[in-house]
């Protein structure tokens, strides 16, 4: 039987299909495959067929994902160390969809009782908690101790490991430690770091007038450095809570403005200051003291409670409240002169305030409906006279400045 019109033109439409099917393999370099006549070997059994060969270990390694291969974790953890932002915003994104929450802590390293505590509350509130480990040179003056601020990593990491067990056995806490996020400067300051002078050029974060104020009007650029970090890191890993200490208390107010007025998506929580038995507020540079000046160290928080049990006792004029302070320092600064230099301890007070609680502009009078903040700052000056062997501190003990603070509660 001879084919009839419409199939020869169906064949001859495959034929040409098929031409271009080669063709384009051919252009494409891939090989072509050839048509050979199968045996006939009769009815037989399907059968399966054979496995796939093995594949070397160079394209095993080629093949794994580079997310697992490069995944780095604190030591006997499950912890992940992210250092760049690109691996924070890999990590950050499947939680965005999740409704899982996000926790940033915020430090600079040499992690203390102080910083622990803030990771506790973080992991009782939030699903992951993050610890940022980053000293932000921007938060420096030109004549601070960055050169000596203490890097202490493998310390660090060893508490976060500890903390992390503790949190697992709790089981009153909605989360963990999920990672930790330690960059270097160039991915902080891409553009390159701009300086730590006043008059640095580069992109900067100014909230004013607070920043200016107290702990602003001694060092110019620290609230500067402050807010631009923290901007990017909150940009970085979009946490849904922040959490800060109290004793930093003018630092917090800089924050919830900065949180605040750019309409950042995230909760600014702070937390209680962490303190030791004696009242001394913990801080990474008390490592500086050394035992000498540690025993004096805690002029500033006496000054401030006794301030605080004026306010107490119906004082709400700044001359009586910050008259109480004043009259203890002094009195222990004339204890420490009477002193041979071999003992005593030599300190300066900065300043002390009584400010508003929102602006940290300075009162006169405290507004019992508002309460206020009481705040100072201490220079604990190199020891005069070094005894032998005596403990001078981290870095040979230089000059540490302090501060401590107080928060007035509105009267009832």
């Amino acid at each position: 039987m001879q084919p009839t019109l419409p199939v020869l033109r169906q064949a001859v439409r495959a034929a040409i299909s098929l031409g271009r099917s080669r063709a384009t393999l051919a252009s494409r370099g891939l090989p072509l495959a050839h048509h050979q006549p199968r045996p006939h070997t009769g009815s037989r059994p399907f059968q399966p067929p054979p496995p796939p060969p093995t594949p070397s270990r160079a394209m095993a390694t080629r093949c794994a994902p580079t997310s697992l291969s490069a995944r780095e974790t604190l030591p006997s953890s499950s912890i992940r160390v992210l250092r760049t932002v690109e691996s924070v915003r890999r990590w950050r994104r499947p939680h965005q969809l999740d409704q899982r929450t996000v926790a940033l802590v915020p430090t600079m390293g040499a992690l203390h009782e102080g910083h622990l505590s803030l990771i506790r509350a973080a992991a009782r509130a939030n699903h992951h908690v993050v610890v940022s480990v980053y000293v932000n040179p921007a938060q420096f003056g030109v004549r601070e101790d960055l050169a000596s601020y203490p890097v202490t990593w493998a310390a660090d990491a060893a508490a976060l490991v500890r903390l992390d067990r503790e949190l697992a056995d709790d089981g009153h806490n909605l989360g963990r430690i999920s990672a930790v996020f330690a960059p270097r400067t160039a991915d902080m300051y891409p553009s390159g770091f701009p300086g730590q002078e006043v008059d640095s050029k580069g992109s900067f974060v100014n909230i004013t007038p607070v920043a200016e104020l107290l702990e602003g009007g001694s060092r110019p650029t620290f609230f500067r450095g402050v807010a631009t970090v923290c901007l990017k890191l909150f940009n970085i890993v979009q946490p849904d809570r922040v959490y800060f200490g109290q004793k930093d208390v003018q630092q917090t107010v800089v924050i919830k403005k900065l949180v605040s007025d750019f309409m950042l998506p995230t909760e600014v929580v702070v937390g209680p200051t962490a303190r030791a038995e004696d009242g001394l507020a913990l801080s990474s540079r008390n490592v500086y003291l050394g035992e000498r000046r540690r025993a004096v160290a805690t002029v500033l928080r006496k000054g401030l409670r006794a301030a605080e049990d004026a306010y107490s006792g119906g004082a709400r004029d700044r001359e009586t409240v910050l008259g109480a302070a004043t009259k203890v320092i002094d009195g222990v600064l004339a204890e420490q002169m009477a002193l041979g230099p071999e003992e005593r301890v030599r300190f300066e007070i900065e300043y002390i305030s009584l400010a508003d609680p929102e602006s940290m502009e300075e009162l006169s009078v405290v507004d019992p409906a508002r309460g206020g903040i009481l705040s100072g700052a201490v220079r604990m000056l190199p020891v005069e006279a070094a005894r032998e062997g005596e403990d001078l501190g981290h870095s040979g003990g230089p000059l540490v400045r302090l501060i401590d603070n107080i928060i007035l509660a509105p009267a009832a």
